[in-house]
């Protein structure tokens, strides 16, 4: 998504997969690769695009700011194997990393919060600043939707709010992830 390389802020809830913004290599390689059954030179150029999109958290892009992401995550992105034990390990270590970033909030809705507003699906807002209007990002097999009316913006906000309302704190979060990394 080259939206995010002029974004100033990212809201993003996943709930099967950890988000692309955070994935180690080994672990958007194997999504890439399981996702769909493509040309091997077609999911490098995936994993590859995935990792460059990261630059933006590192304030490596062009004089800008970091990125500011404030991703939530349902616990079951965290408890599915996802190409195997050690690379589901090195994922879980990269999300501790990324979140002792400043620019960086995790937060997990564990298993035991029951029904939650996002379970209907992942999306991603992202907020321009003054530079361009908010939009959202879904991702889907129908194809990428783009929304962009004011009340799109506004429900997926207040999803988005009630999401980090019922989600663990981000402490408690990655204490969470912390002793999934031992499982």
């Amino acid at each position: 998504m080259n939206f995010e390389s002029e974004a100033k802020l990212v809201h993003n809830y996943e709930s099967s997969y950890i988000p692309g913004l955070l994935q180690t290599e080994e672990y958007a390689r194997a999504t890439v690769a399981d996702f769909l059954p493509l040309e091997p030179d077609v999911i490098e150029r995936n994993v590859q695009a995935r990792m460059e999109r990261q630059i933006a958290l590192t304030g490596k892009r062009e004089g800008r700011a970091p990125l500011e992401l404030w991703a939530v995550i349902d616990e079951a992105a965290l408890r599915r194997e996802v190409g195997s034990r050690a690379v589901m390990r090195a994922q879980l270590g990269r999300l501790l990393e990324m979140g002792e970033r400043s620019n960086v909030t995790l937060q997990v809705i564990p298993f035991d919060r029951g029904a939650h507003p996002g379970m209907t699906g992942a999306f991603v807002r992202l907020a321009f600043g003054s530079m361009a209007p908010d939009l959202v990002y879904v991702e889907s097999l129908a194809g990428d939707i783009f929304l962009e009316a004011e009340a799109e913006i506004d429900r997926y906000g207040l999803v988005f709010d009630h999401l980090r309302a019922i989600a663990l704190s981000p402490r408690d979060s990655t204490a969470m992830i912390a002793g999934l990394t031992t499982q």
